[in-house]
């Protein structure tokens, strides 16, 4: 069902809702990471979005990744469940994000090179300099990449 959350805040205007989110990490060799810069919140983020109906978390960030970042990606493994995702959007909507973020590597497609009507803009950053995020659960999902990968460097 496309489209679903249009749906549900048609129904219940600005009130909070609880959303199921996915995001991905596209690293490069220096383990920079891959973030999009909003055109909602004019900040940055990980490519990654909300679930539809009865899409899994797998499937909802194969498809984000390809919408906000123009990649197709492959799983490579999990890389935690964050449930303190809290946002007010500048509409007014108000969200606690349920969001599962993955390790990802690119098979396919291009980094998007124009402006979309989610993605302003793509760039890597390394993880101890990062620009301003969308919110805490971003830098929370970013401070567990960090440390995984500085695990793998041990």
């Amino acid at each position: 069902m496309a489209n679903y959350i249009k749906e549900v805040r048609n129904l219940v205007g600005h009130k909070p809702l609880i959303l199921n989110a996915a995001a991905g990490i596209v690293a490069n060799n220096q383990h920079e990471v891959l973030l999009n810069l909003r055109t909602d919140t004019h900040n940055w983020s990980l490519p990654g979005g909300y679930l539809e109906y009865g899409e899994s978390y797998d499937d909802a960030m194969i498809r984000e990744y390809k919408e906000d970042a123009g990649l197709d990606v492959e799983i490579v493994k999990p890389l935690g469940l964050f449930d303190q995702g809290f946002t007010k959007y500048p509409n007014g909507d108000v969200t606690q994000v349920i969001s599962r973020l993955y390790l990802v590597k690119p098979v396919g497609g291009h980094t998007l090179e124009t402006a979309t009507d989610e993605t302003l803009d793509l760039k890597y950053f390394p993880l101890d300099q990062l620009p301003p995020l969308l919110n805490q659960q971003t830098a929370d999902m970013l401070a567990a990449t960090k440390t995984y990968f500085d695990g793998l460097a041990r």
